[in-house]
This record gives C-alpha cells, sequence and structure tokens, in this order.
C-alpha cells in the first residue's frame, strides 16, 4: 500500500462539505467559524500549550464544533501528513471517526469503497507509527466496517485479514500484523458503544458472530508460533477478549482458551491471558457448552502447582489472577457443574480449590488481596445446593455441609486481628479496608447459618468453650475475639433465641480475659445482639451488665458499651428494676465526667428513658431529679450569661440530653416495636393515675427555657433544640402532654411572633396533629394556628424567597390542619383566600421539598370545596390561578421529579371540581406559548381531554402528565424521556 496521502475522492467533499466559510478567529462565533487545517493546527496547540485555562476551553469548544463540520472531510487527511506532529495527526483521526460514526448518513454510497482503500492506506502507514493514532484509524474503519455489514461489505473481516497478509507497502510483517490485531480487537469494542438503530445491531452482531471463522484461526496460529512476539501473543489474547464480548460460543472459542492456560506460564502475558479466560467463561451463554466448562475444571486444577508457588513467594498478582479465575468459573457454573453428578469430584475439588484462595496466608488488605474475591462464590454455591428438590438437596448436604464447617474456620481465621505490633503499623485505610473485610466474613458466616443451623452455634460454643478452659495453653486474645465475632455475626440478625447454647456462651462471657480494645468491643456488641435473648431469660442479665457498666467508663469502648446499653434497657427494661439505680448513677458518673462524645451522650439518655419507662412514677421523679438537676443549674448559670459560641454549644449539648431523655421516656405500656418509630405508639394499657413524669419535669424547667429562648431567639439552632424537647415529648407522651397545651401555645406564638422560624411550624403541627380534635384544647391550638398564619402571611407580603424552609412547614401544617381539623377555615380571623395565594406562589419555588408539601396541601383541601364554605368560594374565584401554577410546572418551570405531585393536584380537581376544571384549562391553555412554545395547540386540547376523561384512575393522570411534560421539554422520544 502506498503511503503518499492523497486529497479525499473530490465528489464527497463538495457533496458533503458544501461552500467553504468565511475565515475567522478561533474563537469566533459559530456562523464565522473557519475551519481550514491551518485554525485547527492553532486551536490545536491553543488547547496543549495556552497556559490559560480560559483559552483552553475556548480552543476545546471550537475543535468540538470544528470535528463534526462538513469541512472536516478535508482537513482530516490533511492533518494525517506524516510531517505532522502525533497530537494533531491523532485529531484527524479522531474527527474521521466521528463523521463516520456520527454522520454516516451524510457519505453517499458510492463513496464507500474509497474511504475504505483510503482507511487501509493509513493504517498501513500508521502500523510503525504513532500506536495512539493507528487506534482511532482502526476504529474508524470498525465503525465504518459496522456500517456496510452484512449488505454492502459482506465478509468484512475475511478482506482485513487478507489485505494486512499481503506483502507490500514497504510496512515489515510485524508491525502489519500487530496493526490488523489492533483493528480486530477494536471491532467489536466499536461495536459494544456503537450508536447503531437496534434493528441493526441485531443484523451486525450477526455477521461478526460470523466472522469469527475469519478470526480464530488466525489468533490460534499466532498464539500457537514459537517464533511469535510477546507482543503478539499480548494482542492475540486482547483480541481474543474483545470478541468472547460478542457471546461467541464457547464450544468455537475453546482451542484458543485452551492455549490461554497455556500462556499463564508467561509472566509477560499472565495479566492479559487471565483477562480473556474471564471474559470467555463468564459471559451468560458460556452454561449451556457443558462438556466445554468438563474440560476446563481439569485445566483450572492444574494451575494450584503454580498458586502455591506464588503464595510462597508473596507474589500477589498471581494468586489474584489464578483465584479469579476458579472463581469466574465456579461461581457463573456451580449449577451446571453440580448436575454433572459424574464429575461430583472434579467439582468438589475445585471448590477446595477456591477454599484455599479463601484462606490465603497473610491479613487482608495488608499482605493479601485475593480472600475477598472469593465470598460471593460461597453465597452462590450455597443458592444452587439449597434450591435442588429435598432428596437431591440431601445429597448435595451430605458433601458440602462438611465444606461450609470448614469455611466457618477458615472466615474465623481470616477475621482475626493481627498482632497489636503489626496492627499499630497499618495506616488508617488499611484498618478501614479490613473492618469492611470484616463486616463482609460477618455476611457470609451469617448466611452460612442459612445452611448449617443450629450446630453451626453448637461447633462455634465447643470452640469457645474448649480455648476459655484450657489452662494449659494460653490463648491469644485475637483467637476469642474471632470467634465471638462469628456469634455476633449470627446474632445480630437471626433469631437464637431458641438455641440451647447461648446460656452457655452468657456464662463464658465474665470468664474472657478483657485486656485489649477490640476484643473489648466484640465482648459488647454480643452481648447487645444477644439484648432480646436476655428479655426472655431476665436471670442471666447479672452475668453482662457489670461487663457493660465497667465498659461504659472507658473512652475507647464509647459506641459499643453506649449502644449495647441502650439496647438492653430498651429489650430488657421491666427486669432491669432491680438494677435502676446502679445503671443510672454509672451513667451519670459518665455523662459528668465527659467520657463520651456527644452522640453517645445522646445514646445513653436514651438508654436512661427507657429504663426509667418501667419504674414507679416515684422512682421515676427521684431518678429524673438526680439526674438533671445538675443539668439544670448549669443551664441556669448559662442563661445568665452574655451569648457566645461555646455557651450556645452548651446549651444546645444540655437540650438535646433532655430531648432524647424524654423521647423515650414512657410510662404507658406499649407495643415494644413501635417504641422507636416514626408513627405514634400503640397504647395497649392505661397510664397510672397523675400527671406524666415528663410533664412534672418539662413544667418545673419551662420558665428557664423561656429565659434561655428571650436571650437566643435570634439563634435557629438553639430555637431548634428548644422546639426539639417539646416535639419528642408530644411524640412520645401523646395525650399525657395535654396540661403544657396551653403555656406551650402560647410561647410558640410569642417565639414566631418576634422571629419566625421553621422548627416553630413544625412544633405547631405536630400539635394540631394530636390536639386539634380536642375540644378542651381546641381554642388555645385555634389562637396559635390562626397567629401563626397571619404572622407567615405577612413574610410572603415582604417576599418569602429568603425562607423556603417556613414556607415548606407552612405548608405541611396547613395540609396537616385540613386533614385533622378543617373546622380552623371555618374563622373569621384567618384569611383563606391569602393562604390559598401562598400556595400558588410556592407551587413555583425552585425547591422541590417546598413544592411536595404545597401539592399536599391543595390535595387536602380540595376535597373540603364541598364542606367547608371559605375553601368552597377561595377554589372557585381563584382556582384558575392553580391550574395556571400547576401548568407552569408541567410546562418545564418545576422538576421532572415533581410530576407526580402536579398530577395529584390535577386528578384532585377533576375529581372535586370538574366542570370548573374543564373552563380554567380550555382558558389557561388558550395563549400561545403557554405552558411551552414547544407544544402545538393540538396537544394541549389532546392533553386536556385526556385530563378530563380521568377521574378515577390515578396512575393514568400520573403518565398523561409526564408524557405532556416531555413534549413541552422538547425530550420526547430521546434517551433522556427513556429514564423516566
Amino acid at each position: 500500500m502506498a503511503c503518499g496521502l492523497q486529497p479525499y475522492n473530490k465528489r464527497l467533499e463538495l457533496r458533503v462539505g458544501g461552500d467553504m466559510e468565511t475565515p475567522g478567529r478561533i474563537a469566533a462565533t459559530p456562523d464565522a467559524l473557519d475551519f481550514t487545517v491551518e485554525n485547527v493546527e492553532k486551536a490545536l496547540h491553543q488547547l496543549y500549550y495556552d497556559p490559560n485555562i480560559e483559552n483552553k476551553n475556548l480552543a476545546q469548544k471550537w475543535l468540538m464544533q470544528a470535528q463534526v463540520s462538513p469541512q472536516a472531510w478535508q482537513f482530516c487527511w490533511a492533518l494525517l501528513s506524516p510531517d505532522k506532529v502525533p497530537e494533531i495527526q491523532y485529531f484527524g483521526a479522531s474527527a474521521l471517526h466521528t463523521k463516520i460514526s456520527r454522520y454516516w448518513s451524510d457519505i453517499p454510497t458510492d463513496q464507500y469503497e474509497s474511504l475504505k482503500t483510503q482507511l487501509f492506506s493509513q493504517i498501513a502507514c500508521f502500523s510503525s507509527g504513532s500506536k495512539m493514532v493507528l487506534t482511532r484509524l482502526c476504529v474508524a474503519l470498525a465503525s465504518l466496517a459496522l456500517n456496510t455489514m452484512p449488505e454492502a461489505w459482506p465478509g468484512a473481516v475475511a478482506e482485513m485479514v487478507r489485505v494486512f497478509q499481503e506483502e507490500g507497502g514497504g510496512v515489515d510483517g510485524r508491525a502489519r500484523c500487530l496493526a490488523l490485531l489492533e483493528l480486530l480487537t477494536v471491532l467489536p469494542e466499536e461495536f459494544q458503544t456503537s450508536r447503531l438503530p437496534q434493528y441493526r445491531k441485531g443484523q451486525v452482531r450477526g455477521a461478526l458472530a460470523r466472522e469469527w471463522g475469519s478470526v480464530c484461526p488466525l489468533l490460534q496460529q499466532l498464539l500457537r508460533r514459537t517464533d511469535s512476539p510477546g507482543a503478539v501473543k499480548a494482542r492475540v489474547l486482547r483480541c481474543l477478549s474483545s470478541w468472547v464480548l460478542l457471546d461467541v460460543p464457547l464450544s468455537e472459542s475453546e482451542g484458543l482458551v485452551h492455549d490461554c492456560f497455556g500462556a499463564l506460564s508467561d509472566p509477560e502475558l499472565f495479566d492479559t491471558a487471565v483477562e480473556a479466560i474471564v471474559n470467555a467463561i463468564s459471559q451468560p451463554d458460556s452454561q449451556r457448552y457443558v462438556n466445554t466448562l468438563l474440560k476446563l475444571v481439569p485445566q483450572v486444577l492444574a494451575l494450584q502447582e503454580q498458586l502455591r508457588e506464588a503464595v510462597q513467594n508473596g507474589d500477589m498478582e498471581t494468586c489474584h489472577g489464578i483465584c479469579r479465575i476458579a472463581v469466574t468459573l465456579g461461581e457463573n457454573h456451580s449449577r451446571t457443574l453440580l448436575e454433572q453428578v459424574d464429575h461430583w469430584q472434579s467439582f468438589l475439588a475445585l471448590v477446595n480449590m477456591i477454599m484455599f484462595c479463601t484462606g490465603i496466608p497473610g491479613h487482608y488488605p495488608v499482605n493479601e488481596t485475593t480472600s475477598s474475591l472469593t465470598l460471593t462464590f460461597w453465597y452462590t454455591l450455597q443458592d444452587e445446593i439449597m434450591s435442588f428438590e429435598s432428596d437431591k438437596q440431601a445429597v448435595y448436604l451430605q458433601v458440602y455441609r462438611p465444606v461450609y464447617f470448614q469455611l466457618v474456620d477458615v472466615l474465623l481465621h481470616k477475621a482475626q486481628f493481627p498482632s497489636d505490633q503489626e496492627y499499630a503499623s497499618w495506616s488508617s485505610d488499611e484498618k478501614e479496608q479490613f473492618r469492611i473485610y470484616r463486616v463482609d466474613i460477618s455476611d457470609t458466616l451469617m448466611y452460612v447459618y442459612e445452611m448449617l443451623g443450629a450446630e453451626l452455634l453448637s461447633n462455634l460454643y465447643d470452640k469457645l468453650g474448649r480455648l476459655l478452659t484450657n489452662a494449659e495453653q494460653p490463648t491469644s486474645w485475637q483467637h476469642t475475639e474471632a470467634l465471638l465475632y462469628g456469634f455476633q455475626s449470627i446474632a445480630e440478625t437471626i433469631d437464637v433465641n431458641y438455641s440451647d447454647v447461648i446460656p452457655g456462651l452468657i456464662g463464658l462471657i465474665p470468664r474472657i480475659n478483657i485486656n485489649n480494645v477490640q476484643l473489648a468491643d466484640t465482648v459488647m456488641f454480643t452481648i447487645g445482639a444477644l439484648a432480646e435473648w436476655l428479655a426472655d431469660h431476665p436471670v442471666m442479665l447479672s452475668s453482662v451488665l457489670p461487663l457493660v457498666l465497667q465498659a461504659l467508663g472507658n473512652p475507647d469502648l464509647s459506641v459499643s458499651s453506649v449502644s449495647t446499653l441502650k439496647k438492653i434497657c430498651r429489650e430488657c427494661k421491666y427486669d432491669l428494676p432491680p438494677y435502676a439505680t446502679n445503671i443510672v448513677a454509672v451513667s451519670q458518673e459518665v455523662l459528668i465526667k465527659q467520657i463520651h462524645k456527644t452522640s453517645q451522650c445522646m445514646w445513653l439518655m436514651q438508654a436512661l428513658g427507657f429504663l426509667l419507662s418501667a419504674l414507679p412514677v416515684e422512682d421515676i421523679l427521684r431518678n429524673l431529679h438526680s439526674l438533671i438537676t445538675p443539668y439544670i443549674q448549669q443551664l441556669e448559670k448559662l442563661a445568665d450569661e452574655t451569648p457566645n459560641p461555646s455557651n450556645k454549644l452548651a446549651i444546645i449539648h444540655i437540650l438535646g440530653l433532655l430531648s432524647n431523655l424524654f423521647t423515650t421516656l414512657d410510662i404507658s405500656k406499649q407495643d415494644d416495636e413501635s417504641a422507636e418509630g416514626s408513627a405514634p405508639p400503640v397504647k395497649t394499657a392505661p397510664p397510672p393515675p397523675g400527671p406524666n413524669p415528663v410533664v412534672v419535669v418539662l413544667q418545673q424547667v419551662f420558665a428557664l427555657i423561656q429565659t434561655v429562648l428571650s436571650k437566643w431567639l435570634n439563634d435557629s439552632q438553639v430555637v431548634e433544640a428548644v422546639c426539639a424537647i417539646f416535639e419528642k415529648s408530644v411524640k412520645t407522651l401523646l395525650h399525657d402532654f395535654a396540661p403544657m397545651v396551653s403555656q406551650l401555645s402560647e410561647m410558640l406564638g410569642q417565639m414566631y411572633s418576634t422571629i419566625p422560624q421553621a422548627s416553630a411550624l413544625d412544633l405547631t403541627r405536630q400539635m394540631v396533629h394530636i390536639f386539634a380534635s380536642e375540644t378542651d384544647h381546641f381554642p388555645p391550638i385555634k389562637a396559635l394556628f390562626e397567629l401563626v398564619t397571619s404572622v407567615t402571611l405577612s413574610i410572603f407580603h415582604q417576599g418569602p424567597r429568603d425562607h423556603p424552609d417556613i414556607v415548606d412547614s407552612f405548608m405541611q401544617l396547613q395540609a396537616q390542619a385540613l386533614k385533622r381539623k378543617p373546622d380552623l377555615f371555618l374563622s373569621e380571623s384567618l384569611d383563606v383566600k391569602a393562604v390559598f395565594h401562598c400556595g400558588v406562589l410556592s407551587l413555583k419555588f425552585p425547591e422541590a421539598p417546598t413544592v411536595k408539601s404545597t401539592c399536599l396541601f391543595f390535595t387536602e383541601l380540595l376535597p373540603h370545596c364541598s364542606d367547608v364554605p371559605p375553601l368552597a368560594r377561595v377554589v372557585q374565584e381563584e382556582g384558575k390561578l392553580l391550574v395556571q401554577a400547576v401548568l407552569e410546572g408541567i410546562g418545564g418551570g418545576a422538576s421532572r421529579s415533581l410530576m407526580d405531585q402536579f398530577a395529584e393536584v390535577l386528578f384532585s380537581l377533576n375529581k372535586h371540581c370538574f366542570s370548573l376544571l374543564a373552563v380554567w384549562l380550555k382558558e389557561a391553555l388558550q395563549p400561545p406559548g403557554f405552558p411551552s412554545s414547544r407544544v402545538t395547540a393540538d396537544q394541549k386540547e389532546n392533553f386536556s381531554q385526556q385530563i378530563l376523561r380521568e377521574r378515577v384512575n390515578k396512575r393514568r393522570v400520573k403518565d398523561i402528565v409526564k408524557e405532556f411534560t416531555l413534549l413541552c421539554r422538547g425530550l420526547h422520544g430521546t434517551e433522556y424521556a427513556a429514564e423516566y
């Protein structure tokens, strides 16, 4: 092939390119761009060498336009000239690829042949030149082949092979061979990323599959020749990797895959050979070729010697590669191989090889990174075994239960911590990776329990018992910790209440010599995991509770000890009264000493709330008094001080402690399930007579809280912390909070009138939710509701854009009022029309949560058109504004994620104001260009009719709105629409 650069066929230039445009500068406007060779070179120089980032960006933008311009057909060939630097040649090749792959329809049919010849010629030229340019040219020719197969260029691959095998062009054989392999490698890759229409993809995939017959013998010949250079063999392996992704039948690539195993002994080829084998055997279609898979098993088993040597030599890369092959075969084909019962021993040998990889010596991730690759295999194998019908399953379990017991030993060995000295030398990243690895092991053990059942716990218990009672052999703490970790992994998620080994385990725990933080942590978490069991066996609490209370004093055990105490107090609260004094005393001591971080202090208060809930009322009050008094005194002192950042943190901390205590302190017996849930708990027994202890305490500190507020009313965080105390108390106490309603309503009104904040509205909403329906409490709630509504309306008059949080909370409050007590809207003091207008305005906010809350407000309001006259009037008079705002949002004014909410409003309008909606839709959609210039009058009319027809099927309304919003945004039928 000649390397001279002929200009590309002139006819194509004229037909695709048209006239040259007016010369302009690189940064000129698009209609005055002059895409000449000189300008492209200037722009490339600017992109690569100009230190100014803005100039680089301009050049980048200009070059992207140049690449897709008609003139690209002229300049791309000139840029490939041998005297240009590789960066410029690369851009020429990329421009060619862009034109062929994205603008194929611009190329006249009679030009295909000359374009192909030209590309072959260029590839031959660059086979000894720049590798990156060669690859782009190969990708361009691959794109051309995909666009012309099979009709216009049948046998494309066979022709590529023939052209490059012919002598000539002065290019040496090795360079031509590498160029051909590069071309064959990028062809399937280009197919995977091509933009071919779906029907063409199927045709081309079929044509490529037929071409494998031309590729396979060539690859085999090159891989088997003893004189083939390493670079050629590596490229062959890459080429195979690329083709098998097209689902080449495993039976047809069997010989080549066999050759890949031979290449694993060559360190230079090892990585690419592993990749090729893994890709070949992980194709979904490969499980059909049972005989080929059976032949692969001995080949994988034959790698065990190489694997052992790699382990001895600390060669992690080789271990990793061989393990990947074994795991890929096992994971993808475990069912197929299990079903070949005549070959059960070879599959068992493969399973044992994977077990060797799981237990590979060394600590993950410092001395080995291979074992983690195997964990999903054990899930897969277990799933397959357990999915067989029972008689077959029994046979497999006989073989594989012992394997899984061995796996537990191996996993617990791998989960062991290194020596203290070695662990101290690890980086924080290595420690974190090890922690995640242990979590993966924990998940695997939990899963394995499904197969091994109670016997697994007995097995762990026996081992732990032998370890702790053997006086002759000193035990390493790591060994004990790993066994406990195994127990904890299972007990955390599986109901072990019926296990007969737990009493023994609880008995063993106090015998553990806890001389190490990691071991102590695991002991704590194990006790926490057994909290439900302890609730059923309270006699055992005395064995473990002292350990937990002792650990509370150790800052290193903060998370584990506090979370364990919280679990015990939640699960076993009715069995804890005998220990209450001690628990409160120890907790108070650690709180005063400030041993724990803020979040653990909050957990500890929640634990104490659970604990106190089960005591007689006088004991609760006595304990509360001793627990809270130091904080109240501190708060009094802080309230007198001039506000500053440090005393602000102290105030928020104390208020947080109180609200966390009141979150869980509930003296009514209730379903424990819902005790901490977001839904109000279900009361199952009447509370004792007299005021609730929480109310007693709140009444005592009320004046103090008011004093704190008066100083800090400007600070949203302090206001939030104050509101949280009452909100948590109201949620927990429900109607027991009644004595506080009047004074809290008054305080909230004063707070909100002085400086409006969202947290005050949220607390008001909670009060409305629980007390608005009660006759006794309606007056203060009504007064508060009217006051905060009036204050918020004045914010809207001043401009609400700076307060999206207040608008969001306000809309939620109005929706709650409509839901719980629509009578609130009968009041003459409430400006219903102004509230409605605020809603319409809020629909146009850019913040999605605010718009969602507003849509909820309207869907709660519209059903009351029939029973609340003021609402009926305002909807009748102002409803068109609402329809316009909703249409504006659908037309593109709001995020597409909100379309379901807008659809709900339209559906509600259609259901409750049908005849009015028909008029409003007609009037609102009348103006041209509304809600979008992209929709025609017919499309608007069609949308309107579709909406009006759907009065029952809400799902259908949502689909209609989604369809219309895509039309309005010009996205209908695009790939963006597909995500919808």
